[in-house]
């Protein structure tokens, strides 16, 4: 199943990023610190590719601080970007955002040369609870829900720094399988969009090769990590129902109820710190999924160009 989502309103977001873009200084792009690579916007680094860009790496309390590292090392080892983590309703590790603002571009500030900086992420990445640590005040809708922020907003976040705060944006197509099940688990994606239990089961394929011990912890499985990591995912599902009570009539496993609870556990953290993917992975899974994507474009031209049979009516 490929996993796609971009209503009407992100159309609007896009066109508006392009016009705001021309007059900002640096560009902020908020990533989910549990799968950087997935939550990363490509249309938006296409669209602002001429501009300075800082990653924040958000949940960082919720994400695996090896695995943490290893994308903060990836993004800062690219030209004009940075990367910081930071969990967003935390204040202190907020305001770093300013400072590393001010590194990118150092020319910037004062009341002559204000700070001009645009912030941009996927839905449900925790932008609007940024800005609203940074106000000390809902200055912005929050939810668990993608698709909150439909307006853009201007936040003066100092005498000489403004925010330009934009709704959150996927792009047309998600070219990269893993990333539209990774997006679809962290909530990033509206939930008509997938299938709860194709995304349990893609997560619990990722969870019981790095995570098995979580899993044990959590749903009180008695089996060792190599034997959760040797399970077949519906019957690591099914194990995980039938632990927690997710049953219909007659002791059969109620799919929906064991798949909705597994992906609830994983979005609040009750599993534990938990990163879906390494830059490595990552950079695989993109190569793979390019290609399968140019293969298509590429076979799609072709019956294009073939020519048509002749009406013989």
């Amino acid at each position: 199943m490929s996993i796609q989502w971009f209503p009407g309103h992100m159309h609007l977001t896009r066109k508006a990023i392009t016009e705001r873009v021309k007059d900002i200084d640096v560009v902020i792009e908020m990533l989910d610190a549990r799968l950087p690579g997935s939550s990363a916007n490509p249309l938006l680094a296409e669209l602002t590719s001429a501009k300075p860009t800082l990653k924040v790496l958000n949940k960082q309390d919720m994400a695996d601080p090896e695995r943490t590292a290893l994308w903060l090392a990836h993004y800062n080892a690219q030209s004009h970007t940075r990367a910081i983590a930071l969990d967003a309703s935390v204040t202190a590790p907020a305001r770093a955002i300013i400072a590393a603002s001010h590194e990118l571009a150092p020319r910037r500030g004062g009341m002559v040369k204000p700070m001009r900086v645009l912030i941009c992420g996927i839905p449900n990445v925790g932008k609007s609870t940024l800005i609203n640590t940074f106000m000390g005040k809902r200055a912005a809708k929050t939810g668990d829900e993608a698709g909150i922020t439909r307006t853009e907003q201007r936040i003066a976040l100092a005498d000489d720094f403004y925010l330009f705060d934009t709704p959150g944006m996927l792009w047309p197509r998600i070219v990269v399988p893993e990333s539209g099940f990774n997006l679809a688990a962290s909530g990033a994606v509206g939930r008509n969009a997938y299938d709860d239990q194709e995304v349990a089961l893609e997560l619990l394929a990722k969870l019981k090769l790095s995570y098995a011990t979580l899993l044990d912890a959590r749903y009180k499985l008695g089996l060792s990590p190599e034997a959760i990591a040797a399970l077949p995912d519906e019957e690591l599902l099914e194990a995980i129902a039938r632990k927690r009570g997710a049953l219909a009539g007659g002791g059969a496993v109620n799919w929906q109820k064991a798949a909705e609870l597994v992906i609830a556990d994983f979005r609040s953290a009750i599993l534990g710190r938990i990163t879906l993917e390494t830059p490595e992975q990552f950079t695989q899974w993109l190569r793979a999924g390019q290609k399968a994507d140019a293969d298509r474009q590429s076979r799609k031209k072709e019956r294009g160009a073939k020519p048509r049979k002749p009406d013989r009516r």
